[in-house]
């Protein structure tokens, strides 16, 4: 299903009644503010907007952008997804044991013993996980714990660098990862990996950031959009190359099952590398409104969180319990939530989204009274889940009216703190 065979969603045909049926169905089911809510039509847009943009290619789960097990598990039972990409290796080593996830790739290197020593000691997470590596030093910390004739056989993947360069490295854009960047540090890496007793190198990495991770059609921002644009077609033309030549190259020396790159705001332009065997995704699932500034796909609200007023404290101005519920990255107002019910709400400059109290003006706050509710919208989305123990699955009848499906809990509702 693509998402012109599905209706437009409330949240652009009544915005007033989709964002107040969250409080009308959380009031009916006595669930008190903060909220965080995933509404069910909504996600299922973005799903099949994600996998029409994917192009056929299998998307790899992205964990740390959603952060809520049953949805992970969910995903990955569909047509069209393959494997998870994990951001912890405690949290992957779950995700394959209790969750009975057969293909869990590690997006980012470990070198924390207990994690590893925990990891080599299960024989099921050992077949079912694979470890992400960008240096000797890497492997010399899983056998620190454990020589190879002690342990299982350990999968590891390459993580190649996906940034453009320029300038004989000068200029440098894209997101300080790995420091394997061309086709001969690659083979150099790989071939350790061969000859050295305990691993088996089964697979690539790379996440091509100043494309995935980059808005490109920011209000207000003309010239700047399209020194993006130009900019994301040559990074994407010279990772393809570069990208085409790494993997052919370690495929002479091992069979390769994974090259996994990209993610949700890249995944047309990565599905196009004949390369890649899938794309990392998860951001997209949610609908983060850091996607609103995006030319190529427009995801719907799916997650969003409501707080309750608790002050008054003068004409036009309502502050509200919590909300300091920041996204990571560089410090700057698109990392903060973003208030978008009622309309024309806005922060207070010298406080912003603070972790107890927001205060905020303008317009919106025109009729909010002592216990009514605002609704918010995060940056990103896993992120968001961090701060709640659950999240309320709202379902909607053919009429629109919105009701609390479930209450499910995220990986803290779990007991998970991973990172």
């Amino acid at each position: 299903m693509t998402p012109s065979a599905i209706p437009l969603g409330s949240w652009e045909r009544d915005p007033r009644r989709y964002w107040e049926g969250f409080t009308e169905a959380l009031t009916a089911a006595g669930v008190d503010s903060p909220a965080l809510v995933l509404d069910t039509s909504a996600l299922e847009y973005n799903v099949a907007d994600l996998l029409r943009r994917a192009g056929g290619v299998p998307i790899r789960v992205a964990s740390k952008s959603l952060r809520v097990r049953s949805v992970i598990a969910d995903l990955v039972a569909r047509p069209g997804f393959a494997g998870v990409l994990a951001y912890d290796l405690d949290e992957a080593r779950w995700l394959a044991t209790e969750s009975g996830i057969t293909d869990v790739l590690m997006g980012y290197p470990t070198v924390r013993a207990s994690a590893i020593g925990g990891f080599l000691a299960d024989e099921t997470a050992t077949t079912r996980v694979t470890l992400l590596v960008d240096s000797v030093a890497h492997l010399d910390a899983i056998d620190a714990i454990a020589a190879p004739g002690s342990r299982p056989p350990v999968r590891v993947a390459i993580d190649l660098d996906a940034s453009l360069r320029a300038l004989g490295g000068r200029v440098h854009l894209g997101v300080r990862r790995s420091p394997i960047h061309d086709q001969d540090a690659a083979l150099a890496l790989g071939r350790s990996i061969v000859d050295r007793p305990g691993f088996d190198l089964v697979g690539v990495m790379s996440y091509e950031a100043q494309v995935a991770g980059v808005g490109d059609d920011v209000p207000g921002k003309r010239a700047k959009n399209g020194a993006v644009r130009l900019m994301q077609r040559a990074s994407m033309a010279e990772i393809r190359r570069r990208r085409g030549r790494v993997v052919a190259a370690l495929r002479d020396i091992a069979p390769l099952e994974i090259v996994n790159a990209g993610g949700t705001g890249s995944l047309e332009a990565t599905s196009h590398d004949t390369a890649v065997t899938d794309i990392a995704a998860g951001s997209g699932v949610f609908g983060g409104h850091l996607f609103d500034t995006y030319r190529r796909f427009r995801p719907a609200p799916a997650l969003a969180f409501g707080l309750d007023v608790v002050r008054v404290p003068a004409p036009g101005f309502v502050t509200c319990a919590g909300g300091g519920w920041i996204a990571s990255g560089p410090p700057a107002p698109d990392r903060l939530p973003r208030p978008v019910w009622p309309r024309e709400l806005h922060y207070v400059g010298t406080e912003a989204a603070g972790e107890v109290q927001t205060p905020l003006h303008g317009p919106g706050t025109e009729g909010l009274r002592i216990g009514d509710r605002v609704w918010f919208r995060h940056t990103k989305s896993g992120e968001v889940c961090e701060r709640s123990s659950r999240v309320a699955r709202i379902a909607r009848t053919a009429d629109g009216t919105a009701r609390v499906e479930a209450l499910t809990p995220t990986y803290r509702g779990e007991g998970k703190c991973f990172l």
